[in-house]
């Protein structure tokens, strides 16, 4: 690990020491160890000395005994697709530290005891708007988008009810269908890859003739996972309002990366993650519909104790009364401003993705899996015809390209993938992207790899 970054968590934890000495003492009475809390602040002294000098001998133990320090996003280029737009911004770092103690965010939670109603801090106002800034009437914090899948599905699916799926749609709406009763049915793609409207209203129509029965819900990702097309989202929303069938927009990979406006789209639900694209820790997501659904999805529980006649009527049945406490959410709000900023500068990242792409399809035998131009900051390559040639007469077989992109301090590659392996630029400065790029051409021409530098 590089010096500065093992001073810099030393620094940090010391302080935490500090601060754990301020918490054990009595308040207004001063310190009850001043000659240990004067220790460690010359400790801490002596730490920013080689931070500065970038010297020193690195003493960090385990963390609790057994935790490693990650250092991940310090040391490396990071292209891992899930964790890209999951990064946490400082003022997130600086909330977990502020309010890591479990239910700290109920310090000043009043009647109606309920997370959205909480206002200092101001989680009512983030609420609000959270909907406003996917222009929609209802917000919920969830934990991960699959909360936010099996919330509206619980709410609207039957034992047995169709529902209607992408080809590429993430396991966690199968699950949550599922777990509602219901079965997935899926539209199938087209030679491109995409899921469209058309098609979309076809598997309507035949799973109308097959059971005799409307889909209860139409899930489609805006961009899924394992390509990250483009799918015609808003023709899809035309088509549910169409039949008349309630449609859950999967932002998964687009809230909190890119513009989402939806009721432009048509969605009755927004599902969106907040520790894959809205730089909050895990698990965090959020839910949000329109004034039509807002009862039904936030149903407040009606049940009541058979002996005390107990009831909790303002608890929200499908959020489990409350959902993000503590440092989760408050790192989701710390974020948010951040976030809502960075939505604006979706064509920087397009274009930073793209010149990767190009960059590494001048490597000859390479291509991309993915639409192109790319649409997205994740994309899909295939290098086959280049990398995995190499692979197949290395010793080290595909491991060879993780060992080179170590080397060169790049991490999140699925490790020994020299086939088909996904990537992300998202959050990348240019100078990280033009580093990658030539990175992967280096690594090419250093395996006696043809690079086709002016064909693009």
């Amino acid at each position: 690990m590089d010096i500065r970054v093992q001073k810099t968590f030393e620094a940090l934890f010391a302080l935490e020491d500090i601060r754990e000495m301020l918490r054990q003492s009595l308040p207004g009475t001063g310190l009850a160890d001043t000659e240990g809390f004067n220790g460690q602040i010359q400790h801490i002294r002596s730490v920013l000395d080689d931070l500065e000098a970038g010297t020193g001998v690195p003493k960090i133990e385990k963390i609790g005994g057994t935790l490693g320090i990650r250092s991940r996003e310090e040391e490396y280029v990071n292209i891992q697709p899930i964790q890209a737009a999951g990064r946490l911004t400082p003022e997130a770092r600086k909330a977990l530290i502020a309010y890591g103690d479990g239910y700290s965010t109920c310090d000043s939670c009043r009647k109606p005891f309920r997370l959205d109603k909480i206002s200092k801090p101001p989680i009512a106002d983030f609420h609000q708007e959270l909907a406003a800034f996917l222009n929609m009437d209802a917000a919920r914090v969830v934990p991960g988008a699959r909360r936010g899948f099996q919330a509206v599905a619980s709410s609207l699916v039957k034992p047995e009810d169709p529902v209607i799926v992408s080809s590429l749609a993430h396991y966690t709406e199968f699950l949550a269908v599922e777990a509602a009763g219901g079965v997935v049915r899926e539209v199938p793609l087209n030679e491109k890859n995409i899921v469209t409207a058309d098609a979309t209203a076809d598997k309507i129509e035949a799973v109308i003739a097959e059971t005799g029965k409307t889909p209860a819900l139409i899930m489609i990702d805006h961009f899924d996972y394992q390509l990250a097309n483009e799918h015609d989202v808003a023709g899809i929303g035309k088509v549910a309002k169409q039949y008349d069938i309630p449609f859950l927009y999967n932002g998964a990979y687009t809230v909190g990366v890119m513009p989402v406006d939806g009721k432009k789209i048509g969605a009755d639900f927004i599902v969106g993650s907040g520790h894959k694209s809205m730089a909050s820790p895990a698990p965090s997501g959020v839910l949000a519909t329109t004034d039509e659904w807002a009862e039904t999805i936030f149903r407040t529980t009606q049940m009541k104790g058979d002996l005390t006649n107990r009831k909790f009527g303002v608890k929200e049945v499908e959020m489990l009364g409350c959902t993000l406490m503590g440092c989760t959410l408050m790192a989701m709000i710390a974020s948010f401003p951040t976030v809502k900023e960075r939505t604006l500068n979706w064509d920087e990242e397009l274009r930073k993705s793209n010149l990767l792409i190009d960059r590494m399809l001048e490597i000859e035998g390479s291509a991309v899996v993915s639409e192109y131009p790319r649409k997205h900051a994740l994309s899909k390559v295939d290098t086959t015809g280049s990398f995995d040639v190499v692979a197949k007469a290395h010793k080290r077989r595909g491991f060879f390209f993780s060992d080179e992109l170590s080397k060169r301090g790049i991490v999140g590659e699925f490790a020994g993938a020299t086939r088909a392996w996904k990537l992300s630029t998202y959050g990348l400065s240019w100078e990280k992207v033009n580093y990658l790029a030539d990175s992967l051409q280096e690594i090419a021409e250093k395996y006696e790899l043809k690079v086709n530098r002016d064909n693009l």
